[in-house]
This record gives structure tokens, C-alpha cells and sequence, in this order.
């Protein structure tokens, strides 16, 4: 779950972290009102939206000249008048993709002289098992161009969970953004605080962009994004209330409440997998043979009627989708009851697009009978590569250069 910035800072600030005094707006009033609780004379307009990018972005509905998500006001009535002209906007970024996303929240900041800008960020480093403290003096720049044109400004310090944050991490972090003396002692202290809102939230990310230097020598936390793990959502119920459903995809809402793992991406195929990694092996082979799967979706091991059907509904709702490819290894669940499942929801949605379905498992036969016998134009195959050639095929699509 991913959470807007003015409630990331909100968040960050309970564990010590130092942010900017801000205020959340939803309308252009409250955004002057907003403005008016801080001293100014600068104050900063942004966005909010789950997306990076914003400053560079463009409104969909204004000229390519205007200003993008994040901006300067140096009065309350030049706050009045960007707020009036980026609410209901349509915010388009290079994370948004073309749609871009509707600007329904604004978050009205105190302006900060900016002598210097760093990135920091916490993650969890999958290879290690341990928080991964990614550090560069490259802030306020995509990281990912960091990254690909100067590596070499990128240090990453993991921290073991059987010691925890220790006093050398913060000076390595100290040196890796080139921090002396008091600034040291600062970054230090921000990274103690980080970490224990990292740990103390399960979160999955902490970034921080920029991390600045103001012009009176503090370090401050001028941008943040942060994510949760999903797996953890049971231990924090009061970070439930963060959660903005008009920045999620309504399928993937969807499929939530039917406990459906869901990502919807760009191709024409739609795929309905039980288990992580057969759903990745599908979507790679249907890339393999030419294609490109609309959507990630594991239904899990204990696939029922309704979950099956459910899912189709979902797949379905895509008016991308040209063609289902079902692959199902029965392992808990038998084969048998997965395709009384699958005849039952392509009766109930009216399935209108080929159905290709690959079964092996437990009563796998049993499984192939019950769809021969359905009466409904249900393509059986052999294997994976099997399924991916003959829905490929059903769909028509051309075989990638």
C-alpha cells in the first residue's frame, strides 16, 4: 500500500524526522487557508498523487507552458491561484504513463532556501534479508538516471537485523553524502529515525528526494514516498485509514476482496494462474511466443467457484483483453473442481473471447472431461507452450520482430 507525501511526512515526523510545517487540501479554500497558518513569505504548492515526477509533469488540460505539480507562491493569492488551477487537473508524469492521474489533494508547504539536496532511502534487499540504505549526493534527480549515467555517486549500506541500526551506519551514510561535523550528527539522527519508522510501520520503501541542507545548516525532508508491506497490513490497522482507493486501479480493488492477487498491465491476453510463479512462467511464455499478458492474477491454491469467477469478471473488465489463457496446476486443489469452476463462470459472464485452459495435477483427467463436455468453445491444451501457441493464435496477435 502506498500512501500520499503530506501523510508520508506526517508519518515520518511522529518518529523525530524533521519536515517542513504543511498542509493537506482538498479544495481551493482550505489550501488558502493552509497557506495562511504558515509565515510564508514562500510556500510551496504540490500535488498529490501515487506517482514521482510530479514537478516535471504536464496537465493534461493546460498548455504545454504551464508549470507542473510542484510550485512556488509568494503570496497567499498566487497559492489561491495555483490551487485553482491544478485541483480536478489531470497530472501527467513519466510514472503515470499518457492516462496521468486526476489531482484531487493538494499539500501546501512552508518554502525552504535549499543550499544542498541528497537521496537516501530505505529498502529491503531481497539477496541479504537485510534494510538496504541506498545513499547518493545526486538529490533531486530520478534515481534511476543515477543510477544508469554516474553509478559511482550511488553507496548502498545494509543493515543486519541481528544487530540493528549501529553507529557506523550513520557515519557511513554521513560520508557517502559527504556530511561534516554538526550535518554529520544530523544525518545520524534522521537515519535512526527512518529506520524505526521503516521497521516500526513494516514498510517495504522509505525514499526520501531530496533529503536538503537549508541555508541555516539543518537537514530537512523535503519530499518523501513510502510503501507498506501488504503481508503486514494485519498489525497496523490504523494505517488502513491512509489508503486513498481513487489513486488504485478498480480491478485491482476488485480483486482484493476476493483475496486475488491482481496487476493490471498493457497486453491483450489476459491470464488466470494459481500460484506466484506459474503466473510468472505464463506471462514469460506468452511473451516468448510474441504476445503480451494483460494482467498479473494468481488466484491461489484454494481456487473456489467463486474466486474463479470472480476472476474472470475481472479479466474481463479489461476492454484490452482479446483472449484468456487459464493455467492451473492442481496441487490442494484437484482439477476436477477447478473446471466445474471455470464452466460455471464462463457460463455466468457470457465469455465472449477465447478460453484456452491448461490443467495437470491431481484428477487431471477428470478436469479435461468436465471442459470437453461443457458444451462451451473452451480450447484444451497439452502443456504451457501448448497454450501459449493456440491463444496467441486465437487472438490473431503478430509474432514480435
Amino acid at each position: 500500500m502506498n500512501i500520499h507525501e503530506y501523510q508520508a511526512k506526517e508519518l515520518l515526523s511522529k518518529y523525530g524526522v524533521p519536515v517542513p510545517a504543511g498542509f493537506a487540501a482538498m479544495s481551493v479554500d482550505e489550501a488558502v487557508e493552509a497557506a495562511k497558518k504558515l509565515p510564508g513569505p514562500l510556500w510551496v504548492v504540490k500535488a498529490q498523487i501515487h506517482a514521482g515526477g510530479r514537478g516535471k509533469g504536464k496537465f493534461k488540460e493546460l498548455g504545454p507552458d504551464a508549470k507542473g505539480g510542484v510550485r512556488l507562491a509568494k503570496s497567499v493569492e498566487d497559492v489561491r491561484a495555483n490551487a485553482e488551477e491544478m485541483l480536478g487537473k489531470t497530472l501527467v508524469t513519466v510514472q503515470t504513463g499518457p492516462a496521468g492521474k486526476q489531482v484531487q489533494r493538494l499539500y501546501i508547504t512552508d518554502g525552504v532556501d535549499i543550499a544542498r539536496e541528497f537521496y537516501l532511502a530505505l529498502l529491503v534487499d531481497r539477496e541479504t534479508g537485510r534494510i538496504a540504505v541506498v545513499a547518493s549526493t545526486e538529490g533531486g534527480m530520478d534515481i534511476e538516471t543515477v543510477a544508469h549515467d554516474t553509478p559511482e555517486r550511488i553507496r548502498t549500506i545494509t543493515i543486519d537485523p541481528a544487530t540493528g541500526l549501529m553507529p557506523h551506519h550513520g557515519r557511513a551514510v554521513a560520508d557517502a553524502l559527504g556530511l561534516k561535523g554538526d550535518l554529520a550528527k544530523q544525518a545520524a539522527k534522521v537515519l535512526a529515525g527512518l529506520c524505526q519508522a521503516f521497521i516500526g510501520t513494516d514498510a517495504s520503501q522509505v525514499e526520501i528526494n531530496p533529503l536538503a541542507v537549508t541555508d541555516k545548516g539543518e537537514l530537512m525532508i523535503l519530499d518523501a514516498k513510502v510503501g507498506f508491506d501488504n503481508n503486514a497490513e494485519f498489525r497496523h490497522k490504523d494505517l488502513a485509514e491512509l489508503r486513498d482507493l481513487s489513486e488504485e486501479d478498480p480491478s485491482e480493488i476488485e480483486a482484493s476482496k476476493y483475496d486475488l492477487s491482481y496487476i493490471k498491465l498493457d497486453g491483450s491476453i489476459g491470464c488466470m494462474v494459481n500460484g506466484a510463479g506459474l503466473a510468472m512462467a505464463t506471462m514469460d511464455i506468452i511473451k516468448l511466443e510474441g504476445a503480451e499478458p494483460a494482467n498479473f492474477l494468481d488466484v491461489g491454491g484454494g481456487a473456489s467457484k467463486e474466486k474463479v469467477t470472480a476472476a474472470f469478471k475481472i479479466i474481463l473488465s479489461d476492454p484490452a483483453v482479446k483472449g484468456i489463457l487459464v493455467n492451473i496446476f492442481g496441487g490442494i486443489m484437484r482439477c476436477d473442481i477447478i473446471a466445474d469452476g471455470i464452466v460455471a463462470a464462463a457460463r455466468e459472464v457470457h465469455l465472449s473471447v477465447p478460453l484456452v485452459v491448461r490443467l495437470e495435477g491431481t484428477n487431471v483427467q477428470q478436469g479435461k472431461d468436465i471442459l470437453a463436455n461443457s458444451g462451451l468453445p473452451i480450447i484444451a491444451a497439452n502443456d504451457l507452450g501448448d497454450a501459449a501457441r493456440k491463444i496467441v493464435a486465437e487472438v490473431k496477435e503478430p509474432v514480435a520482430a
